[in-house]
């Protein structure tokens, strides 16, 4: 037993034979056999094959659509419709002031720069800088948008906005 742990035994090696391919093994519990269904009523499965008696789903091939509930009135559809999402709506990803702290004195920060750094992940081109945080270096931040906080915490520790359009 492990003093301490999660009350399993740790496989230890005791030569390196063990850790060759021919050596690799499963863990134990995490491959479970496949259920085979319909081979005789003595397996439990036999018979209706563990879709009960009659009804449309013990039929082959039968489905019920997704969000389908029985002929009551879908979810979807009790909710109310709420909002939209405008056709030319611009998507930024946020970096906060506080996270360009890593960044060393009187350096210059791009967009390439800070998704080098991991501060800037996802799909979308453009990036936003934001007030959260605190920014006592003095940088020059280039980035496609800055919030009216952001820009006044750059430019208030002796740094400089400006704002790129690619």
């Amino acid at each position: 037993m492990n003093p301490g742990g999660s009350g399993k035994k740790k496989r230890e090696f005791t030569d390196m034979s063990a850790l060759a391919l021919h050596g690799l093994q499963n863990t134990a519990g995490s491959m479970r056999r496949r259920k085979r269904v319909g081979r005789g009523e003595s397996s439990g499965r036999g018979k209706t094959a563990g879709r009960g008696n009659k009804g449309q789903l013990s039929r082959k091939g039968s489905h019920r659509r997704a969000g389908f509930e029985g002929g009551q009135m879908r979810l979807i559809r009790r909710l109310p419709k709420r909002g939209f999402k405008s056709a030319d709506r611009k998507a930024y990803l946020p970096v906060n002031v506080g996270a360009l702290a890593l960044f060393d004195e009187g350096a210059e920060v791009t967009p390439d720069t800070l998704r080098a750094a991991g501060l800037a992940r996802g799909r979308d081109a453009r990036i936003k800088v934001l007030g959260d945080g605190e920014l006592k270096k003095k940088l020059c931040v280039k980035a496609h948008a800055f919030s009216a906080g952001a820009k006044s915490k750059i430019e208030a520790a002796g740094g400089q906005c400006e704002v790129v359009t690619s």
